[in-house]
Order: C-alpha cells, then structure tokens, then sequence
C-alpha cells in the first residue's frame, strides 16, 4: 500500500487541475469548441492513466476498473462544481466527452497487456 501512497499524488494533482479550471468563470474566451473538448479528452484520459499507474501496485489488472470508476465520478462531481460557478454551466455532452478519453485510456491501457 506504500506504492500507492507514493504514488498518488500524480493523479490527485491532475484532480486538482481540473478542479482549478473549473473553477475559472472563463476557461479561454479564444479557444474554440474543439479545443474545449480536446481538453476535456485530454484531461480525463490523463486522469485515468494516473489513477491506473498509482492503482496497480495495489490492484494489479483491476487498477484500470478502479481509474475508471474514479474518473467517471470525477467527471461528473466536475460537472456539478462547474454548475455553481459564475460564467460557467454545467453540460452533460462534456461528461460524454471525458468518457470517451476515459475509455481510450482504459483500452490503451488494457490493449497494452495484450501485446
């Protein structure tokens, strides 16, 4: 459990990012909707290959169903953070979208131990 102690401030800091983007009034006036959802992509995938990393030594192959997890409840705890800031709103399509980042993360990650 030490490893995850050590480790776990990786994804906690990639928590603490999004958190503190969310909690901008406004994220960047000049980037455009890919952007935005480029960044939730990114964003989530990261979080996701975090948690895994930190995850493993403790759970080995079921760290990446326990990043998942985290992750998804994190996306949505994001959105309702982003409901109670001013300038910002909440939108059920960005969940989708770090969804789909935390699916790519999982799959490269499962897809990895294949080969």
């Amino acid at each position: 459990m030490s490893s995850v102690l050590r480790r776990a401030p990786v994804p906690l800091a990639v928590m603490g990012a999004i958190f503190y983007l969310s909690a901008q009034s406004d994220p960047g006036p000049d980037l455009p909707a890919a952007g935005r959802i480029v960044a939730h992509f990114a964003e989530y995938f990261a979080l996701t290959l975090a948690w895994t990393w930190a995850l493993a030594p403790a759970l080995g192959r079921r760290a990446v169903v326990a990043a998942v997890a985290i992750s998804l409840a994190y996306a949505a705890s994001d959105e309702l953070h982003q409901s109670f800031v001013p300038g910002r709103d909440s939108d059920p399509l960005d969940i989708i979208v770090d969804a789909a980042g935390i699916a790519a993360a999982a799959w490269l990650v499962v897809s990895g131990r294949r080969a």
